[in-house]
């Protein structure tokens, strides 16, 4: 059947919401995100009902959902196993629009990278010069930041100039942790660690009470002891972190950039069956790539 852009417009933004919150969609939700009248919208869906593309859902919490008929006639059958790739413009999440499909158009040029974007959503909310956001993609975690310079309606597309993308590798932290380990025993003295520290060239270690892992000490940790008045002496108990951030060595690198973050930690510890085989520092997650 033939649909009208209106049409599919309504229809690409109710599959999009009804799969983003897993409930009945109301009419005037999608006129406000499709920037249109509520009559105009609520017409429209009668029309959709009539050719058995959308249902209605009565009551104060009803609304409509897709059929499957809508799904085959966008052919839209694996929606429900796509992943999510979020688009954002100038900053703002758009909740009725998402990613299916990046297209590069351009890639040996110098100068120029562009892509052509499909969206599922309408595509109408987007305008030359927009500022966009894509990501992250489900398997390397791509990142691309970009401008509209052009959209295509009918084929729900927007072409992209492309001025920055980031992607993330499958490998794993394994991949990139600094092993075999370098430790202080829970009996060390901040001068150990000072002296452990300025052989090995680096900045923090952790404290290891025979086999089980106690703490973490960073130059910083020494620093404010000895500013607090304790001496080159004292155990490095007496200022290590206990609260260790671990991470086993499958974790992927974009999650562990999420655990920085979150934690705003400087470095982590890789433990593989309990026993701590290997560090991560932000400083290489930087030196490996250093656009994130």
């Amino acid at each position: 059947m033939d649909l009208s852009l209106i049409q599919k417009d309504i229809l690409i933004t109710l599959i999009t919401l009804y799969h983003r919150h897993s409930h009945s969609i109301k009419g005037e939700v999608i006129a406000e995100v499709l920037n249109r009248n509520p009559g105009t919208v609520r017409n429209q869906m009668q029309a959709l009902k009539a050719l058995g593309l959308v249902d209605g859902v009565p009551g104060p919490k009803g609304g409509y959902t897709p059929t499957a008929q809508a799904y085959r006639e966008l052919s839209l059958e694996s929606f429900t196993q796509d992943s999510d790739v979020p688009i954002s413009r100038d900053g703002v999440e758009l909740p009725g629009a998402r990613v299916s499909e990046i297209a590069f158009t351009t890639l040996c040029h110098p100068d120029i990278c562009q892509a052509l974007v499909k969206v599922i959503g309408s595509v109408r909310v987007f305008e030359v010069g927009d500022s966009l956001a894509i990501g992250p993609t489900p398997v390397n975690k791509l990142f691309i930041r970009g401008e509209v310079i052009g959209k295509d309606e009918n084929h729900q597309t927007v072409l992209v100039s492309i001025s920055e993308m980031i992607s993330l590798p499958k490998k794993s932290i394994r991949n990139y942790m600094s092993s075999p380990l370098l430790t202080l025993p829970a009996t060390a003295t901040l001068r150990d660690a000072i002296r452990l520290f300025t052989t090995k060239h680096i900045h923090g270690a952790p404290v290891m009470d025979g086999t089980t892992l106690a703490g973490i000490i960073t130059l910083s940790d020494i620093a404010r002891g000895l500013d607090q008045g304790l001496t080159l002496g004292d155990s490095v108990k007496e200022v290590m972190t206990t609260d260790v951030v671990e991470a086993p060595p499958d974790i992927r690198i974009y999650d562990l950039v999420g655990k920085f973050r979150e934690r705003e930690i400087g470095r982590l510890i890789v433990v593989e069956d309990g026993k701590p085989v290997g560090i991560v520092t932000q400083s290489d997650i930087i030196r490996l790539f250093p656009s994130i």
